[in-house]
């Protein structure tokens, strides 16, 4: 028998869950393990409520194509012990008793199952698409939608918003001239605006495709369908090989597979045999490229963090696997590992409070395509990925950490930073109230919807996706939602539900998942609206994260007071690598003029993260404490420990205390950014915005006054990346070189042309410094900093 090999599972890796320590969001349990071989693996698993695995209490399946299962049923609540051995060879059977089909077992583990989880099961293979249509079109529609859609219209030429999709998204199509394959990069070499007018151009064809198949079909016009084939057949003429290719243009490369599998599916029934045989080799190039990566190179079920290799598993594999099943065999082992990703791993940057740790626009992007591919899947296979904890509660993140009248105050990178919130962050939420009957989510959505009225303009809506389009089919399958405007906030009660027990706005929302905190007052009214954002997270700066453990952001009044700083330039460019990924682009601190580390190395950037410690919430108070010691580690590696705490008071003004620990003397820049120049005097510094305005005062340093001075400079950004665009302001408040340093800054918003400020006195009578604050009202909190010795 083959001994089985059992590597311990690294940062970056699949763990081996679940076990006795893991908590169980829904039923049945997701299994996941490290491969037991590079290739060629297959397993077979057991699940038995018997530790010695006895026959009649044990379930075994065989075979297991990848490290991961999701069983096709709920288990009865109680205490489960699972293992998994390697198969063998290619034996059409297989048995737990024969030594030569398979390796040792693995060291068996413990599980628990609760009461009253959601069920969640994934039906098995075989039986996974009994019932699927076999006809065309099966994407959104089949046949007989079709038909009702079109009766429907008959009635109501404006039914889904018809009317507009077609006048805007149709029409345009028509007279349009087909748009020439894209040419190469100068030298080969990529260049941002070229490389993002290819994807804009595929992105064009997908529209042009898509809308007119859609709508020639529905509406039996000939000529629109003439239109659209034109089109389709011209797409299917590019090179596969060359530049919308995975390899040369990724993002090209995606609506390429969308343009032509939307295109193959809704015309295949006026094709020719030789245009089907066309069209159908050309989708199935195409996606076996991005196929071969998802799962032979980036292998995202044995290292899920891969940003782009998830989001085609919903922009490239659902649409076309979905397209060419029963048609295409590969299609089905594709389809097959996608939905297997989605009911076990998905999602890699998040869990049970819906966070998603590379920020905002990342979750906009990643939902945008993983509700496309879900809404594909419940409609065709009859598998409802939404009743998935995860899905229930996502929208939450935007609602609190990219509330809708905000701007520059949430993390990661992001296209549209400097602008109102995103109108697709809209779109996606809207998804999540049509789901879960969520009226604040349906909230955020018309408070979006009804502030940006020209979405096309922006390049990072008009080259990802038509709202027309994505309106109508959003309407045709989901109910409409009452919005309920957040008007009542309640502190959060602190464990790992979603929402408090009444549905009401949680004062103090802490994302365990992703370790963000959240504190809002008044996100009803933007002009009253007070927001503060804080992270410490595991993830710390991979993917789309940044080096800003520990940071925070803050608007209030209707004004950026504390910002995400720095533009979007590209991804890869100066200002993304040397400014915005960077510790000195945060409101955090640098040591010995040193941030965290946001490098290139994936492992070192994971391991550069940070942890939340604790949040507090009570009525006029919130609090967390945060630990980004780890994240300084490989940049200052004298350093013992960085902890910061915040203090909301009264929903009034904020209290951030820093304890540093070092193992030599070292001095600390407290870091501030804001969009205008500030008013620095003594130990204080004014932010003065159009709206709102902040004091800032550090009333405590153990190692004496700090030195405050402010510039406008992007540090190591190049000159013509940044020019024409607005300065912004960065405040540097550096101690005298100590061993350990404790400091403690008010920071006090306030509407424009306000006069207000919280009066402060100090007591250090014992081991530690007791500041007390008193605002306008008469309230007096008290906070205690330890003495650094």
């Amino acid at each position: 028998m083959k001994t089985l090999f059992e590597p311990k599972s690294g940062l970056l890796s699949v763990p081996y869950q679940p076990d006795e320590e893991t908590k169980l969001l829904e039923n049945p349990p997701r299994f996941t393990w490290m491969p037991g071989q590079l290739e060629n693996d297959r397993y077979m698993l057991q699940i038995s409520s018997s530790p010695s695995f006895e026959t009649e209490v044990t379930t075994t399946i065989a075979p297991i194509p990848y490290n991961l299962y999701t069983p096709d049923h709920a288990l009865e609540p109680g205490t489960y012990y699972w293992r998994y051995a390697l198969l063998i060879g290619e034996q059409a059977g297989y048995t737990a008793e024969d030594g030569n089909s398979c390796s040792s077992w693995s060291q068996s583990r413990m599980f628990h199952v609760p009461e009253g989880l959601p069920k969640t099961p994934l039906p098995g293979r075989a039986a996974r698409y009994e019932g699927t249509n076999t006809g065309h079109p099966r994407l959104w529609l089949d046949a007989r939608g079709v038909e009702e859609f079109r009766e429907r219209l008959r009635n109501d030429d404006d039914y889904c918003g018809w009317r507009t999709f077609y006048e805007k998204s149709v029409v345009p199509w028509l007279d349009k001239p087909l748009i020439p394959e894209p040419e190469r990069y100068p030298g080969n070499k990529r260049v941002a605006k070229l490389w993002r007018k290819m994807y804009m151009d595929c992105q064009e064809a997908l529209y042009a495709i898509r809308h007119l198949s859609v709508a020639g079909v529905i509406l039996q016009d000939k000529t629109m369908i003439s239109k659209a084939k034109a089109w389709l057949l011209h797409a299917a003429s590019w090179d596969t090989e060359g530049t919308t290719s995975r390899d040369y243009n990724d993002e090209a490369a995606f609506r390429m597979v969308g343009a032509i599998a939307w295109g193959y599916d809704w015309l295949h029934d006026v094709l020719s045999a030789d245009e089907i045989d066309l069209v159908r080799g050309v989708l199935l190039r195409r996606t076996e490229q991005v196929a071969f990566h998802i799962m032979e190179r980036s292998k995202i079920h044995h290292v899920p963090y891969d940003s782009h290799a998830v989001r085609s598993l919903s922009s490239v594999l659902a649409p076309a696997c979905i397209a060419m099943l029963h048609e295409e065999v590969r299609a089905q082992a594709w389809l097959d590992y996608t939905l297997e990703y989605y009911a076990c791993l998905y999602s890699p940057w998040g869990g049970e409070d819906g966070g998603w740790a590379e920020g905002p626009l990342y979750w906009t992007t990643g939902m945008a395509f993983v509700i496309d591919a879900l809404n594909l899947i419940r409609n065709y296979v009859s598998i409802d990925f939404y009743k998935r904890p995860f899905f229930r509660r996502t929208g939450d993140f935007p609602l609190y950490c990219s509330s809708p009248d905000t701007i520059r105050a949430s993390f990661g990178d992001q296209s549209y930073l400097g602008e109102p919130v995103s109108l697709k962050t809209a779109f996606n939420i809207r998804q999540f109230a049509g789901i879960t009957g969520n009226g604040h989510y349906q909230w955020y959505f018309e408070q979006v919807a009804r502030a940006d009225t020209d979405p096309d303009t922006k390049f990072y809506n008009y080259g990802w996706w038509d709202f027309r389009f994505d309106d109508m089919l959003y309407r045709h399958d989901y109910p409409q939602v009452e919005a309920v405007p957040p008007s009542v906030a309640v502190p959060s009660v602190l464990d790992h539900t979603s929402e408090s027990k009444d549905g009401s706005l949680q004062a103090v929302k802490w994302f365990r998942d992703i370790d963000w905190v959240a504190m809002h007052h008044r996100m009803d009214d933007p002009d009253e609206h007070i927001m503060f954002l804080a992270k410490s997270s595991r993830y710390g700066s991979m993917s789309h994260s940044h080096g800003d453990q520990n940071g925070f952001l803050l608007h209030a009044y209707g004004e950026p007071l504390a910002i995400e700083s720095g533009y979007y330039i590209a991804f890869g460019s100066s200002m993304h690598m040397n400014w915005r990924r960077q510790t000195r682009s945060t409101n955090n601190i640098l040591i010995d003029g040193h941030g965290q580390y946001a490098g290139k190395d994936k492992v070192l950037c994971m391991e550069a993260g940070g942890k939340v410690e604790r949040v507090d919430a009570s009525p006029g108070y919130g609090y967390t404490r945060m630990n980004a010691t780890q994240a300084y580690r490989e940049n200052v590696p004298y350093l013992e420990r960085y902890v910061r705490e915040i203090y909301f008071f009264d929903e009034d003004y904020f209290v951030i205390v820093d304890t540093v620990d070092l193992v030599k003397l070292a001095s600390i820049e407290w870091l501030f950014h804001t969009l205008n120049r500030m008013k620095l005097s003594g130990q204080t510094f004014r932010v003065m915005g159009d709206k709102a305005e902040m004091e800032g005062r550090f009333v405590y340093s153990s190692s004496g006054d700090l030195s405050l001075h402010q510039h406008n400079q992007f540090t190591d950004v190049e000159p013509e990346e940044i020019e024409g665009l607005d300065n912004q302001w960065h405040l540097h408040a550096k101690t005298k070189s100590a061993q350990s340093h404790r400091i403690a800054t008010l920071l006090v918003p306030m509407k424009k042309d306000e006069s207000k400020y919280v009066s402060y006195f100090l007591d250090d009578q014992d081991h530690g410094v007791h500041i007390y604050f008193t605002n306008g009202d008469g309230k007096t909190r008290k906070v205690e900093v330890p003495k650094a010795y």
